[in-house]
């Protein structure tokens, strides 16, 4: 019987525990689940912004942008992503009447944004100065979209007309393809190239006339895949007015011989007739005639003529665009340009601008910007100073094997010798 009665009581006792720990369990899985509710809500507002985000980032990269928005700098910063019709405040530093020059075709642009890139990042950032691109075909829109996403100031797209681009009448086109094939043959650099000549006689005596340019005076040349490897210690438009220079470079080498075989000829008559215009006591043109042993270094090349072939590389050259418009400059582009030799030979843009540069300006209104790092293949300038490149982040080994600096290539030491001599950046500043 007592038996009995334990079992019944144990069952009755085993009901109510279970009802109990049942309840108990429902209770917290509620709870757990209204937290979990919770929790899914702010997951989901989470995800609302993320995808909000995302979707303007994306018609950002699409092109969908309001200006004056720009991806230069901070594309991921949340200031600029929270809202794509956001305005960014423009630079507040003072800034010269200058561009950023780059002379590009449409299927560059890779290179073209590769430089963009880096010059943005080491100094244009900071300034927003406008970017202008010249072509002598149309630029596509795929190039428009793309670069004007990537600068931080102005974009503007020039057309160059066949008249500045073309090769003139008053070439004699069957002496000119003689030449052409014969130099072709011959294995000079380019030596077979057409459009090559066009680029060198437009960049020698067309670029700067072109309209878009006309409210500048200052520019700065910057070719495809090219790199700057430090940042800029100051604007170097700014040094350029203030310390009133007309012609700044980074490199300066040798030319090759063959390619300008009759060039100083042609300037030796220019120099005859235009005696008036160069004033030998003041100028550089020791800097383009002196032959003699310069360091541990013998002449690179041997030179036929009294021109020792040196040149500022001018890849990288920032110009007062009034010295090229000049009456003096223009009256020397003509005499070359009527020589023929642009086409019947190869010349090239970079002697032709340091001869113009040797002769007719001040030696000291020339400078070479020391610190301003910069690659173009196959050299390199690099910063010397280990402090001067730990302060400005340069990524470059100034003893590296192509550094041009003290390169028996290089004729920067002839620089100093004849021309300005070495500048520092606390010159600069002062």
């Amino acid at each position: 019987m007592y038996n009995s009665l334990f079992k019944i009581y144990f069952a009755v006792f085993s009901i109510i525990l279970l009802f109990y720990l049942l309840n108990s369990r429902l209770e917290l899985s509620a709870k757990l689940l209204c937290n979990l509710d919770d929790y899914c809500k702010k997951e989901k507002q989470l995800f609302q912004v993320s995808n909000s985000l995302k979707d303007k980032y994306d018609e950002l990269r699409k092109g969908d942008i309001f200006e004056p928005l720009k991806l230069s700098s901070s594309t991921y910063d949340d200031f600029i992503l929270d809202d794509s019709k956001k305005k960014l405040e423009k630079s507040t530093i003072p800034k010269e009447n200058a561009t950023l020059l780059m002379l590009v075709r449409n299927w560059e642009l890779d290179g073209a944004l590769k430089s963009m890139r880096s010059l943005e990042d080491r100094f244009n950032w900071k300034y927003n100065y406008d970017w202008v691109f010249l072509n002598d075909y149309h630029f596509t829109p795929e190039f428009k979209e793309a670069t004007e996403a990537m600068a931080s100031g102005n974009v503007y797209f020039h057309w160059i007309s066949p008249d500045d681009w073309d090769m003139p009448s008053s070439v004699n086109e069957t002496l000119f393809e003689e030449r052409l094939g014969k130099m072709e043959e011959e294995g000079v650099l380019y030596g077979g190239s057409k459009s090559y000549r066009n680029m060198c006689r437009f960049n020698s005596g067309y670029f700067f006339r072109q309209t878009v340019l006309n409210n500048y005076d200052y520019y700065f040349r910057v070719e495809p895949n090219v790199e700057y490897y430090c940042d800029f210690p100051y604007d170097p438009f700014r040094v350029m007015r203030e310390k009133k220079k007309k012609y700044g470079f980074v490199i300066s080498m040798y030319e090759f011989q063959n390619t300008i075989p009759t060039l100083w000829d042609t300037v030796e008559e220019y120099i005859t007739k235009n005696e008036k215009d160069i004033d030998m006591s003041r100028n550089s043109y020791d800097f383009i005639t002196d032959s003699d042993p310069i360091g541990l270094y013998n002449p690179y090349y041997v030179s036929d003529s009294a021109y020792n072939l040196c040149h500022f590389w001018s890849n990288f050259e920032i110009g007062d665009l009034n010295f090229f418009r000049s009456e003096k400059y223009m009256n020397y582009f003509k005499h070359l340009d009527d020589s023929g030799g642009f086409y019947y030979e190869r010349w090239g843009d970079a002697p032709v601008h340091t001869i113009a540069a040797s002769l007719l300006l001040d030696k000291n209104e020339i400078i070479h910007f020391d610190e301003l790092g910069y690659g173009h293949n196959p050299f390199y300038s690099c910063p010397t100073a280990y402090y001067f490149r730990l302060v400005h982040g340069c990524l470059c080994d100034p003893n590296g094997v192509n550094s041009i600096t003290t390169n028996p290539n290089s004729c920067l030491m002839r620089w100093w010798k004849n021309g300005s001599g070495k500048y520092f950046i606390q010159e600069l500043k002062k």
